[in-house]
């Protein structure tokens, strides 16, 4: 049985200083290098999708661990130092309006194709933020992805209560948006409706099954539901119903009629009230319950502010500081950074 801890990522305000984002571009750019030269994209694609080789490569970048920063500093600065070779990476914080183009661009650059690209990285953020309600906003996206069409997603949500952040991680090999689809999850556990769980395959089908219904009939459920919510034991902390349903979105769900849920997440205007809604009229009307199992998979345990994270998986982590070290040892960079960024790598698992 897998051991688990909890990453602590709070909120820092401010950006990283220009002299330190500088510096890690350069080591991003030498470590990646190596690491594509010697292993391939898919494995570098495989090693960012992996939590504990990217918290160590966060480390050895020199930016600190024990913030929110650590995935949206380290990915603006692997952004940075990609662009000398034949991955494109898009997105970042704050850019939701512009990522799809952006991939659009850079997928004609590297001739790949762009649809695809481009279906995985809505649908990571469609899952994130509505099939998976677990209380952080996504605010970070950032997709690498190469030629031949493989790609990772790593993104960021805030939990505005307290103020601490989670980490998504998704890998071209995912077989299923919408279950079980997610590479690793880095963050504190809680309470989630987690509509992508093994345990909410009925409940998914009954949403799908009822959204297909007229927009009527529907209506006529939630109505129900809200009016005699109060009545239900046992289920009031969960039982939080939303106050609007997107009306048009049913509606376009009703006009499409689609195979399967992912095919129905995939619509433009279903979002988190709508799978919500549908969610519990599947468990209250026809006895399809979701899963409330927070879905975080990788977790650490850490130590103080200026401490080190123990690691959860110690051969996990053993790999990554293996592939680390030897990209440093080999990587075109100044011997005095070099020396610094194995110093970093070397205190972050204790003998």
């Amino acid at each position: 049985m897998a051991k688990t801890g909890i990453a602590n990522l709070p909120l820092h305000y401010g950006k990283a200083p220009r002299w330190l984002f500088e510096r890690m571009v350069k080591l991003a750019n030498a470590i990646s290098g190596i690491i594509i030269y010697e292993y391939g994209e898919e494995k570098f694609l495989e090693l960012i999708s992996n939590p504990h080789w990217f918290q160590a490569f966060s480390c050895v970048l020199g930016y600190d661990w024990h913030s929110s920063g650590t995935t949206t500093v380290t990915m603006a600065a692997l952004k940075e130092a990609l662009k000398e070779h034949e991955i494109a990476v898009a997105g970042g914080k704050g850019m939701a309006s512009r990522t799809l183009q952006e991939i659009e661009d850079k997928a004609e650059n590297l001739d790949t194709d762009a649809a695809k690209i481009k279906y995985a990285s809505r649908m990571a953020a469609k899952v994130d933020s509505a099939a998976l309600q677990d209380g952080y906003n996504l605010y970070h996206h950032t997709i690498v992805f190469t030629s031949d069409g493989k790609w990772c997603v790593v993104q960021q949500g805030m939990n505005i209560e307290t103020r601490y952040a989670r980490r998504y991680h998704w890998l071209w090999k995912v077989k299923d948006f919408v279950n079980e689809p997610h590479a690793a999850i880095v963050g504190r556990k809680g309470i989630a409706l987690n509509m992508t769980a093994k345990e909410s395959e009925e409940a998914r089908k009954a949403s799908v099954d009822v959204a297909k219904e007229k927009p009527n009939r529907v209506m006529r459920q939630f109505k129900m539901l809200r009016q005699y919510q109060q009545t239900l034991d046992g289920n009031l902390i969960k039982l939080d119903m939303p106050r609007r349903i997107n009306w048009d979105a049913l509606k376009a769900i009703y006009e499409i009629q689609p195979r399967n849920y992912e095919e129905m997440l995939s619509i433009k205007d279903v979002g988190p009230s709508t799978v919500r809604a549908l969610a519990y009229i599947s468990d209250i009307i026809y006895g399809k319950p979701p899963s409330w199992k927070d879905p975080v998979k990788y977790s650490f345990a850490v130590g103080g502010k200026d401490g080190v994270p123990y690691p959860v998986d110690r051969k996990a982590m053993d790999e990554a500081i293996h592939v680390l070290k030897q990209g440093l040892e080999e990587a075109k960079i100044g011997r005095q950074e070099k020396l610094q960024a194995l110093k970093r790598l070397k205190v972050i698992v204790p003998e």
